[in-house]
């Protein structure tokens, strides 16, 4: 099993930047790709940003420019700097860690997810 937890939630102003962190333990055999998704109330979740364990990243279109993620392959963090922060950015926002659990198996894991509002 890996565990995966999220903090650095909270609420910010219009404009304003915040910084969310995730960290991923258990056992596996390695953590390979991680990343952010945002679901916001009556909305299906959506992808954030990707990263792989060579810091390669993607991005939604909605967050080019504005959100970085970034990641501690030691620690198995991932974190997600975001700024020049809109109202339709609030959700809640959930931290996925892909984990080798053997030689043949991997699985998602996901977090618990930590509450962004971003006021007007």
């Amino acid at each position: 099993q890996v565990q995966v937890e999220e903090s650095g939630g909270g609420l910010v102003q219009a404009a304003g930047s915040l910084r969310l962190s995730c960290t991923a333990s258990g056992n596996a055999l390695r953590i390979k790709a991680m990343g952010w998704y945002r679901q916001a109330p009556g909305n299906q979740r959506e992808y954030v940003a990707l990263i792989d364990t060579e810091g390669r990243a993607v991005y939604a279109d909605s967050v080019k420019g504005r959100f970085t993620i970034s990641r501690d392959n030691a620690k198995n963090t991932v974190d997600l700097q975001m700024t020049l922060l809109k109202p339709e950015d609030t959700a809640v926002y959930y931290c996925k860690a892909n984990a080798q659990m053997s030689e043949w198996a991997s699985r998602d894991y996901w977090g618990q997810g930590t509450q962004v509002t971003v006021s007007s």
